[in-house]
């Protein structure tokens, strides 16, 4: 019998598989001939239930564990025992799993990746599942009463349960692993192969509709443990946190691995073309093609202080000293889009296109796939928009929404709408209409222009596409070299209430994936809390997930009925039009004084009789946009101050009016609900903040951290420092360890009799007798004599003194790296470079600022190919787009320039505590209380009355400036960093 019979591998069994998941209606012959080279698999695919026990839990509980060498686990090295981070055991996880899907199943990866990042799957089409969808399939599925207890929590998932499913609230899939373990089909695992899962996920997004997604979810009951439909319904919701990122399994799976996703988007060509580690893509692989979509280059957030070092950074690497021309180009509000033109003789009008969107979502089936397509919102449009000549092309831009009868663009909101009306030609001459305005072309006729500048690829987009007005059009720029021409530009756009400007270097070449200053985005900031704040009541409330499950974390705020509409309308004096939604700012007692007042007064939302006589939500009665979990009526409610950036349009609130980035101030206990603000009130509100906006000089926020200074030693030429005096130990670092120091450390200064104190103080040995090729460590990092004849000897190991010191600064006992080495064995030398990366960074030791900026300087260019992720434009983007980031800390205070006026009675810890949260929270600190981008002022005193005096004297210092920054004390920083939110300052002003 053959070594393949004899460990069970059928190949006939392992093809049957292959058709199952990865044909899609292809067969094998089709397969083989559009993927001649990809790998087979030797054996069928893993046990579902492995993905889970193997990778998901173990990284589960890998991330739950704090960082740092006191929780890491031991790893055996030559000298015994050393400590591994959480950051190198999840890379051991994941490489461990890639290692035995190898070995058991081969080399075709794609079944298992599809199901590990299930939310990078361009190939699988989507579910049309949501949790309440799945919750009422599994309530049928389960034959349960929907308004019994289990029935209810299932379907109520972000409410409180009833039992112990209330733990679970907020988090759905754990909820369902409650219900789901009272009543299994099977306690043992299931018996589905990876595989099959993927075999009946694709025939789950195929479905159409309950009835025929629910046999399906049936299979799954009966086959599937409650932990394995756990992590089934994750997949299905694509949402799986299991402590490693996308870019973790790629950098494992193969280093070019992300490369080939950000010009594909494709996770089977990531696992079938890269299936080998030492196979590496060449330049021509790794740029983007013809109906392939790509991740396109996106625009750095600048945070600069001035107009004048945007356009340096602009053109600081100009080869030609006579061009310092850049760009200026307005902000669309619109969606990213890439369109894809080739020649196909099949296709009506011998044209194909393809659209997608900036995260690889497929639009063809709405914009269109050929001239003739009769169900196309833009393609058939676009007959004349292309030059004779032009066989293919892939351009960049924006898809927007215009108006025709008011001429200009409308919000983003409004794009799909658009897009399905034009679609199904209910549209007319002066409607809306989807418009895609292209900025950028990345290929011509079979030639990739990404290596060119700029201004080529401008030149060539002009040429080649003539463009059809209001339906495919080249977005204007204006070429500018002087850093005043940008602020008018950027009034012009705030008055036109547009997103605001990207400056682009004409010089550029197109970096695909990547954000970096060839092009800067400068958004303006106004209407600044519309003068003080606004009065609105609350009339909804929504339950929250995560950490805040189980309890109404944010609130549905609206403005009272006007005079007007309840005169001449008839309107309920007591209706309210939904306004906002408010969920930052509250603290715990907020909360309960809150919950106080309206205790017993909250209604479930019933959609199919919403409180219309109350309450009016956005898109009409029937869509009901923004709609809450539960309502109030407005008189039995309570008023509370809002605090905003600026105002907005917006159809998913009832008047096409919202605020952007809303902030809890304060409870308004001494207003009624009837003296809240009206609709025709806030508009006028608005009018004036306009108005005093346009008469403000226009500046920019500083948002750039200052640089940590580090104060130098000072070091008298000839001195030596004394020896230290060993005085006990301090710690167990050495404990048990002998080690003899050779010579003294000279970086730093330090002597043999000091090092000696240091490693007795630490728990170590000292012997002055060394004695090679024993477990003693030897230390030193200087030929003498001594040194010089041991060496000669052979076989030996020497340390250098940094060693000791590092290890006493990490405050554990440190593996070898290559910086530790002074003379030892390759055995040696192999284990240390064993722990630090290609670049030199240790897997277990911090480092400080010169050793990391050298770290970095020594880096190869051509290693550094994407550049480290920008997390604060990202948070913003994700707030622009309504995303509440709850009791995240770490962008707490990230709009922040903080100046601390301390007290003579401060003690340095308190300080250093509160300047550490609010660097944590992305704030940044200021020594200057001249620096005229302060916002806030912490006045730091544990005496009242020296911190009202203290108060006093900086509000006289910052009286004349134009943009007057809060004054607050201490119990701000720390009540804001308790809560987990950013609270109201003035609550907090000294008096």
């Amino acid at each position: 019998m053959s070594q393949q019979r004899k460990r069970g591998r059928d190949p006939g069994a392992v093809d049957e598989e292959l058709r199952q998941y990865t044909t899609g209606g292809q067969t094998l012959e089709e397969l083989d001939k559009k993927y001649p080279n990809r790998p087979r698999n030797h054996s069928k695919t893993l046990l579902f239930s492995q993905l889970y026990e193997c990778l998901f839990n173990p990284l589960n509980n890998n991330k739950k564990q704090p960082t740092g060498p006191a929780t890491s686990r031991a790893k055996t090295g030559p000298h015994g025992p050393s400590k591994m981070s959480p950051q190198e055991q999840r890379r051991i996880i994941v490489e461990r799993f890639i290692s035995r899907w190898r070995a058991e199943v081969g080399d075709d990866f794609y079944p298992a990746l599809r199901l590990i990042i299930p939310n990078q799957d361009r190939d699988r089409g989507v579910y049309g599942l949501k949790e309440n969808n799945i919750g009422k399939i599994l309530v049928k599925i389960m034959k349960i009463d929907k308004n019994s207890e289990d029935g209810y929590n299932l379907l109520h998932w972000k409410l409180p349960g009833q039992s112990a499913a209330s733990r679970m609230a907020g988090d759905f899939a754990g909820r369902c692993y409650d219900v789901l373990s009272k009543r299994p089909m099977r306690t043992e695992v299931g018996d589905m192969r990876i595989a099959e899962v993927n075999e009946w996920l694709d025939k789950l997004s195929a479905a159409s509709g309950e009835k025929e997604q629910l046999p399906i979810f049936e299979i799954f009951y009966q086959r599937m443990n409650p932990e394995e439909l756990m992590w089934l319904i994750r997949i299905i919701l694509k949402f799986m946190k299991v402590g490693a990122t996308e870019r973790t399994f790629f950098d494992i799976w193969h280093p070019d691995a992300e490369a080939l996703f950000s010009v594909s988007s494709s996770l089977r060509r990531v696992c079938w073309e890269l299936s080998d580690p030492s196979y590496r893509l060449n330049q021509e692989e790794t740029n983007v093609h013809i109906m392939q979509c790509f991740q396109p280059q996106l625009a750095q957030f600048q945070f600069s202080g001035s107009f004048r070092k945007m356009v340096d950074s602009l053109t600081r690497a100009n080869p030609l000293e006579d061009d310092n021309e850049y760009w200026i180009e307005e902000k669309l509000d619109g969606e990213r889009m890439q369109m894809h033109m080739k020649e196909d003789s099949n296709s009506p009008g011998g044209f194909q296109f393809f659209f997608a969107s900036r995260k690889g979502h497929d639009y063809t089936y709405l914009y269109g796939s050929n001239f003739e397509d009769e169900k196309s919102a833009l393609s058939c449009h676009l007959k004349d928009a292309f030059a004779p000549g032009v066989r293919n092309l892939i351009l960049d831009g924006e898809m927007v929404t215009w108006d025709m009868e008011l001429d200009k663009i409308m919000n983003f909101g409004t794009l799909k709408t658009a897009a399905l009306s034009e679609q199904k030609k209910l549209y007319s001459q002066n409607g809306a209409r989807p418009l895609f305005r292209v900025f950028d072309i990345l290929h011509l006729n079979g030639q990739c222009l990404s290596q060119y500048t700029l201004r080529d690829r401008r030149n060539a987009l002009a040429k080649a596409v003539p463009g059809v007005h209001r339906r495919l059009e080249i977005h204007p720029y204006l070429a500018a070299t002087s850093p005043d021409e940008i602020e008018p530009q950027l009034r012009k756009v705030v008055a036109e209430a547009s997103e605001g400007l990207v400056l682009k270097n004409p010089r550029s070449m197109y970096r695909l994936n990547s954000r970096n200053d060839d092009w800067i985005k400068v958004k303006p900031e106004y209407l600044n809390d519309f003068g003080e704040s606004v009065d609105v009541v609350i009339i909804g409330g929504y339950y929250g997930s995560g950490h805040r499950g189980g309890r109404l974390s944010s609130f549905l705020c609206g403005l009272r009925a006007d005079e007007n509409d309840i005169t001449i309308k008839g309107v309920n004096p007591e209706k309210c039009y939904s306004f906002c939604k408010v969920g930052g700012g509250f603290r715990a007692e907020d909360y309960a004084e809150i919950r106080h007042h309206t205790e017993g007064k909250w209604h479930e939302w019933d959609r199919k009789n919403p409180p219309t006589n109350y309450i009016e939500l956005g898109s009409g009665v029937e869509k009901q946009a923004e709609q809450p979990d539960v309502w109030i009526r407005p008189s039995e409610s309570v008023v509370i101050s809002v605090k905003a950036a600026s105002a907005g349009s917006s159809e998913q609130f009832a008047r096409g009016i919202t605020l952007r980035f809303p902030r809890f101030k304060g409870l308004r206990l001494d207003k009624s609900w009837d003296s809240a603000l009206d609709y025709r009130e806030f508009l006028n509100l608005k009018k004036h903040a306009d108005e005093m906006n346009k008469s403000k000089a226009m500046e920019m926020e500083t948002r750039r951290r200052p640089t940590k200074r580090t104060k130098k030693e000072i070091v008298i030429a000839g001195q030596e420092a004394a020896p230290a005096e060993f005085d006990g130990p301090r710690s167990k670092v050495f404990e048990g360890l002998e080690l003899c120091v050779l010579t003294e450390s000279t970086a730093p200064k330090k002597t043999k009799s000091q090092l000696e104190t240091l490693i007795k103080q630490n728990g170590g040995i000292i012997s002055q007798q060394p004695i090679p090729r024993s477990h003693m460590r030897l230390i030193g990092e200087k030929k003498v004599v001594k040194v010089a004849s041991m060496i000669k000897a052979g076989d030996v190991d020497v340390l250098k003194p940094n060693w000791v010191l590092d290890c006493i600064a990490q405050n554990f006992l440190l593996p070898e790296e290559p910086r530790h080495l002074f003379h030892v064995s390759d055995a040696l030398k192999e284990w240390a470079a064993e722990n630090v990366d290609e670049f030199g960074d240790s897997y277990a030791r911090d480092l400080d600022v010169s050793e990391l900026r050298n770290l970095l300087a020594d880096m190869p260019k051509h290693e550094i190919i994407y550049e480290p992720f920008n997390k604060l434009g990202f948070l913003q983007q994700l707030e622009e787009h309504g995303h509440d980031f709850g009791g995240l800390k770490g962008h707490l205070f990230r709009k922040l320039v903080v100046y601390f006026a301390r007290g003579l009675d401060v003690s340095s810890s308190t300080a250093l505590k509160l300047e550490n949260w609010v660097k944590f929270g992305g704030g940044r600190i200021t020594e200057d209380l001249d620096d005229e981008s302060i916002t806030t002022v912490v006045v730091i005193s544990s005496d009242g009355t020296s911190e009202r005096e203290l108060a006093a004297e900086v509000r006289s210092v910052i009286s004349c400036r134009q943009r007057i920054p809060h004054v607050t004390s201490q119990k701000w920083i720390e009540d804001c960093w308790k809560e987990s939110t950013l609270l109201d300052e003035e609550r907090y002003a000294p008096m």
